[in-house]
């Protein structure tokens, strides 16, 4: 008995988590006592399937759940009197030590929802974005965001691509106040400055969402709504500025003026002209891996390294998101390819030194590339093919390979 209470100590000193702590007991009481079936149930999971034989599993008169056997020889009851205190306080410290972690991850959560301003203000990349960190943030939630169309006053899915849950979309289409439809289901509006602009969906795929959930919920569709509403202010801004604010290049108003004005330049004047779509390539990675401050040095790097590579008066401009856009008038094709791949190059060559964002991380440097597409305008074209027509390029480019350009011969 003494051997195998050490055993058991060995066993709850090494697990971390209620999944290695659950395996490494099923082994321990079939290897020892020759249990078939196990379950560690904590508060009595719906989930499990509920064994015959069960130990209650108390920590300072709270119930935490149960060990639960196939069948109890009379050496596992007395062993079991024994052991139950010990696991109930490696429970409770697992159990703490997750509450704890998932108060720190959310923290992180509400902080980075709130910096995203700092980098985007277009709802095309910020509403991603967002629905990334709460499916990563609520594992076993489905996340749904929606955003209301003003010229309509209907709720429209923004995050993901589809909703075939005809429950959550008659929810969403009905929903005046937070709204908890069933204990899988819970939807709340997104509101600010007294303003409806969208809702905010989690449904569970396992358990009912549990009270804790849905506080954390409520706290962040509020932070949604204050990032989204800043987006849609911030963006009204810059329809009248003229630089993005982070790279120094034109923004994407300022831009889609200039690519009129160069078309128009080019046909009158029977001028080529050229236009560049940039990517940088796996830049999502980047921004998971490391956070969006290194994110952002990215962006600057790669803007300063468009630039030194451009000549006067070629036009530069940030897109959206981690897409740029070049002009180069008076260029033909073969001579816009050969600016690319300097550029693509250049960009190849160059390290981005994170130190000083996470001096504790190990990585002190990363490589970056970039996939470009390079379009010239037709006589025939519009002035939309321009870019349009790049940007198939640059689809091909991301597509079979990455770093590297690849030429629209329409």
């Amino acid at each position: 008995m003494l051997e195998k209470i050490k055993k058991l100590g060995h066993i709850l000193n090494d697990s971390r988590s209620e999944k290695s702590l659950y395996s490494s007991l099923k082994d321990f009481f079939n290897q020892d006592f020759g249990i078939s079936e196990f379950n560690l149930n904590i508060y009595n999971r719906k989930d499990l399937t509920h064994l015959e034989y069960s130990i209650p599993l108390y920590k300072n008169k709270m119930y935490l759940g149960s060990l639960e056997f196939s069948q109890m020889p009379q050496e596992l009851m007395n062993f079991s009197d024994i052991c139950a205190p010990f696991v109930s306080m490696k429970i409770q410290n697992i159990l703490l030590n997750e509450k704890m972690q998932k108060d720190v991850n959310f923290h992180e959560t509400m902080k980075n929802i709130a910096k995203i301003i700092e980098t985007q203000y277009e709802l095309q990349y910020i509403i991603p974005i967002i629905g990334e960190m709460l499916d990563k943030f609520f594992e076993d939630y489905l996340i749904y965001i929606f955003l209301k169309d003003e010229s309509t006053d209907a709720n429209v899915l923004s995050y993901p691509n589809a909703c075939n849950d005809k429950k959550i979309l008659s929810v969403v289409n009905n929903l005046k106040e937070k709204l908890s439809v069933t204990d899988k289901i819970y939807a709340l509006p997104l509101i600010t400055e007294n303003k409806n602009i969208g809702t905010l969906v989690a449904k569970s795929t396992s358990d009912e969402i549990s009270a804790k959930d849905k506080d954390y919920l409520e706290q962040l569709a509020g932070q949604m709504a204050i990032t989204i509403n800043r987006a849609n202010v911030y963006a009204e801004i810059l329809k009248h500025a003229t630089l993005d604010a982070l790279t120094g290049f034109y923004n994407r108003h300022q831009l889609e003026e200039r690519i009129k004005q160069e078309v128009a330049n080019a046909k009158r004047q029977h001028a080529p002209l050229c236009g560049i779509m940039t990517d940088i390539d796996f830049f999502k990675s980047v921004n998971d891996t490391y956070g969006h401050a290194v994110g952002d040095l990215v962006l600057k790097t790669i803007a300063k390294v468009i630039r030194g590579q451009l000549r006067e008066y070629d036009i530069a401009g940030r897109y959206g998101g981690e897409e740029f856009s070049i002009l180069l008038p008076f260029t033909k094709i073969n001579e816009a390819k050969m600016v690319a791949e300097r550029l693509r190059k250049a960009v190849e060559e160059k390290s981005v030194n994170i130190s000083k964002i996470l001096p504790d991380n190990d990585v002190k440097e990363i490589k970056i590339t970039i996939s470009m597409g390079v379009y010239e305008i037709k006589e025939d074209d519009k002035e939309e093919d321009l870019m349009e027509k790049a940007d198939k390029a640059l689809y091909q480019a991301k597509n079979t390979g990455r770093n590297k350009v690849v030429i629209n011969n329409d």
